[in-house]
């Protein structure tokens, strides 16, 4: 049975699981459509070393570069309206293949052009994030977020991480405006 998570808490993937190499991170969402358009979330995923960094470009995976330097981790392409139940966007980890200097993996949820269409996180409903064993579809644990978040148009929704030799999962839920490229800054 899955977990269900609340802001800033983890679960711990490999070892509830032993032998767990295949997850899917799924992400999911509901938008209105606002000022004629249907609001347009995309997933990211930054791949970052131990200072915090993306060790090379290779290492942030989102719409137009779909698979990280050392495919291990894959996004399953661009969704740009949230229509239809479960997951929107979704991104495949093996575990086993992330480089060995990459400890953290960061999924970040950006709404696309929303300074020019006027759309934020408050324009977005019953977001979440699960994370599933690809193999099984047994889903492991879910955060789904309660707060609106008016305002903003990126979210830090939530990050994998090293733990030793294992991989824990963290809900986080930090919401900020500036879009991907604010992320981009901040990481690269």
């Amino acid at each position: 049975m899955a977990i269900d998570l609340r802001k800033k808490e983890s679960f711990d993937l490999t070892k509830k699981e032993p032998g767990l190499r295949n997850i899917v991170a799924g992400l999911g969402w509901d938008t209105n459509e606002i000022n004629g358009k249907a609001v347009d979330c995309d997933v990211s995923a930054f791949m970052l070393d131990e200072n915090n960094k993306i060790p090379t470009d290779g290492y942030f995976v989102f719409y137009n570069n779909l698979k990280s330097e050392d495919e291990s981790v894959i996004h399953n392409g661009d969704n740009r309206d949230g229509e239809g139940d479960g997951d929107d966007e979704s991104i495949q980890i093996d575990l086993a293949k992330v480089n060995n200097k990459v400890v953290q993996i960061l999924f970040a949820v950006t709404i696309h052009e929303s300074e020019v269409r006027g759309h934020h996180f408050g324009n977005v409903n019953n977001a979440f994030i699960r994370i599933y064993n690809k193999n099984s579809n047994e889903e492991l644990c879910k955060f789904t977020l309660t707060d609106k978040f008016d305002g903003t148009d990126s979210l830090l929704i939530g990050r994998l991480y090293r733990s030793g030799s294992e991989w824990e999962f963290e809900a986080m839920g930090d919401a900020f405006s500036g879009g991907l490229g604010t992320l981009i800054q901040l990481y690269q």
